[in-house]
């Protein structure tokens, strides 16, 4: 058996200020690790910064590793977890700008960083779309990062199975509007490529947008391992923030591919169509 535990964390950004965003994450991680042993901890989509930030997020992006990287990084180290969060980025060119996913290992080592394929609305305005969907090969597993909207492109969550993920880190800003497409889309990720996914949305408000929360983990036959979907203000029904841990075995994602062969039973000469512009 291969377990590890991992906690997705929904919290609310404060809107442009970094430095308490950084903090509350670091209390989240602190709080996480010293409840129980836990390997990974999954938080979200633009996590440090807030969403609707505009023209505000060229000031905001930071280069990979920097300031907020090095900091999560001492906190991987000092509990000895792995850490993956959403940031806006830069490249050494200052107006080239992504909506990123950092993960950093247990002993502080940065392992990479995924820029955003699909920008949805005005994130087209503010970022660069990404180009690859790279997977990381950890102590814990082979672990794959989306972000977003990203959930909706069923290409992202196959491409990422067909090189080796095990597991997808799914950081999101998904609108409360939308809901049963989030829950519906990760529980389909899930059966569709045999696989566990870790699902971190944000909860919240910005300027005009709500977000719904409700992150999980979820197996690879759709089966609910946690979730957040009932944690909700008494009063006001809106979702709080918090997080959820699961123990899961990772053994069960090649024990599943093997009795179903969803990913053996593949017939790509006949899919010359999916990649063709619509």
């Amino acid at each position: 058996m291969r377990e590890i535990t991992i906690a997705t964390v929904q919290m609310k950004p404060a809107m442009g200020e970094p430095e308490d965003n950084l903090v509350k994450m670091s209390d989240f991680v602190s709080k996480i690790a010293s409840q129980q042993k836990v390997d990974l901890i999954v938080f979200p989509e633009l996590v440090t910064s807030g969403y609707e930030m505009g023209v505000r997020f060229t000031e905001l992006a930071q280069r990979v590793p920097g300031p907020s990287v090095n900091l999560m990084s001492q906190r991987a180290a000092e509990f000895g977890v792995y850490i993956a969060f959403g940031m806006a980025t830069k490249e050494k060119v200052e107006s080239v700008l992504f909506n990123s996913a950092v993960l950093v290992g247990p002993e502080g080592e940065m392992l990479g960083n995924y820029n955003k394929v699909h920008l949805r609305g005005e994130e087209r305005m503010a970022f660069r779309e990404g180009f690859r969907f790279p997977v990381f090969d950890t102590e814990v597993g082979t672990i794959g990062l989306m972000l977003g909207w990203d959930l909706a492109f069923p290409e992202v969550a196959r491409s990422l199975a067909l090189d080796g993920a095990e597991l997808l880190c799914v950081l999101a800003n998904w609108e409360t509007a939308q809901m049963e497409e989030w829950r519906t889309y990760v529980r389909a990720r899930a059966f569709e490529n045999a696989l566990y996914v870790a699902a971190s949305n944000r909860v919240g408000e910005d300027v005009t947008l709500n977000f719904g929360g409700e992150s999980m983990i979820v197996g690879p036959r759709g089966k609910t391992h946690a979730s957040l979907a009932d944690e909700k203000d008494p009063e006001s029904g809106e979702p709080r923030e918090g997080y959820c841990v699961a123990r899961i075995d990772l053994d069960e994602v090649r024990k599943c591919r093997e009795e179903f062969q969803t990913l053996q039973a593949r017939q790509p000469t006949t899919y010359r169509t999916i990649v063709k512009r619509y």
